[in-house]
């Protein structure tokens, strides 16, 4: 029968530097937040970020999204032209102001959703997209879609995020979303470093991109604004310093001054209260496994890839935890590299990280020596008595 094992692993393994005092985590006035260290994969902040919240305009990303998919896999050319429909012109809200007798470039709809947040600029490319013609179709594409991509806690009613029954999405899972971004677009994720965007002379007055951190010379270089009433002010965003980007995301904030502070203080945060060290390398054997009905006894486990994370730059080896997790005996046959358990680190101050563990060789199933041996203990352990008591020893 399989058990449980919980193996602490010794820190002296995982963290080769030599550290100092806890650094303290950084105190969000947002309702919900999330922070990650693209790089390494660290998650730096999470609270209440997989709760399902309203996302105003930054559901809009997803939009981007599969508008980027479609046309990288050639369903919709960059200078093509899409009708703009009455459903489309009737959203109000930040707007590019297209009106029924409009035909725009796909290229300049996308620019009109990132840097204006055009929520009509957003439904013009549903519809072209949609399974059905319909912003409603797009939408339920979307909640797939998002799905796919590993988003759990997404579900979305429309393409813009205009307040609606079922609009929701967590912060973990726009974080997702932002890391495909900028990963599986690298050609066109520099349209959300773009600060202005005129579209045919109209409303002068929405031009200016309302990421509030671009130009700040702090390497933020994305990705979107969202505000409704119910939402408060929210900011999903990246930047990055030399070899390391962040993304965050943040939601709930009482206004645009405070989304402002709050997201400049937390990208200065996680450069600035964060270093980077080699955790474990590939190949190198945490713990040993009991292996059933194996060739051999045990097997070792290790990571697939070499890790490192970030940690705090004023922390300390006691507050690093690790603790090998996996459920054993394990059975064979075993394949190297199958995965077999789970490292899971604590440091105090970040939240838990879990890396899998995969198994440093193959075990094959053992022959008929092997198998009569085990079933011999098994039943040895079965029916073996137990010792008693004497009566005249009892108390």
């Amino acid at each position: 029968m399989q058990k449980l094992h919980r193996v602490a692993a010794l820190a002296t393994f995982l963290i080769a530097a030599p550290l100092a005092v806890l650094a303290q985590a950084f105190d969000t006035n947002a309702t919900a937040a999330y922070v990650i260290d693209q790089s390494t994969g660290t998650v730096l902040l999470s609270k209440n970020a997989d709760e399902p919240l309203p996302p105003a305009s930054m559901s809009k990303l997803m939009t981007i999204y599969m508008s980027f998919e479609a046309v990288a896999d050639g369903r919709l050319r960059i200078d093509e032209t899409l009708p703009v429909s009455s459903h489309s012109a009737a959203y109000g809200g930040s707007s590019m102001f297209l009106d029924t007798t409009d035909r725009v470039k796909v290229e300049d709809l996308l620019r009109g959703v990132i840097v204006l947040s055009g929520n009509d600029a957003s439904s013009v490319l549903a519809e072209a997209l949609s399974i059905d013609g319909t912003e409603s179709g797009f939408a339920r594409m979307m909640t797939e879609r998002a799905k796919q991509l590993g988003m759990m806690n997404s579900h979305f009613a429309n393409s813009n995020g205009w307040p609606a029954a079922g609009q929701r999405m967590s912060m973990k899972d726009l974080g997702i979303l932002a890391d495909h971004l900028i990963k599986d677009f690298p050609t066109y994720y520099p349209l959300f470093s773009e600060q202005s965007f005129l579209f045919d002379g109209r409303v002068p007055s929405n031009t200016q991109n309302r990421n509030p951190i671009l130009g700040l010379g702090i390497g933020a270089d994305g990705l979107k604004t969202g505000h409704t009433s119910e939402a408060g002010y929210g900011l999903v965003g990246s930047a990055k310093q030399g070899d390391r980007r962040i993304i965050f995301v943040l939601t709930g904030l009482t206004s645009t001054q405070q989304r402002a502070e709050e997201a400049e203080k937390i990208v200065n945060w996680a450069f600035r209260q964060f270093a980077q060290k080699d955790v474990v390398s590939k190949g190198t054997r945490l713990a040993q496994a009991d292996v059933w009905m194996g060739d051999q006894p045990t097997v070792g486990l290790t990571v697939a890839e070499d890790f490192a994370m970030l940690v705090p730059v004023m922390s300390t080896r006691n507050g690093l935890n690790a603790e090998i997790v996996y459920s054993g005996p394990i059975a064979a046959p075993i394949t190297e590299g199958q995965q077999l358990g789970e490292l899971v680190i604590t440091l105090d101050g970040l939240p838990e990280t879990r890396l899998p563990l995969v198994a440093d060789r193959n075990v094959a199933k053992g022959g008929f020596n092997t198998r009569l041996r085990t079933a011999a203990l098994v039943l040895l352990e079965k029916f073996a008595p137990t010792a008693e008591i004497p009566a005249d020893d009892a108390t």
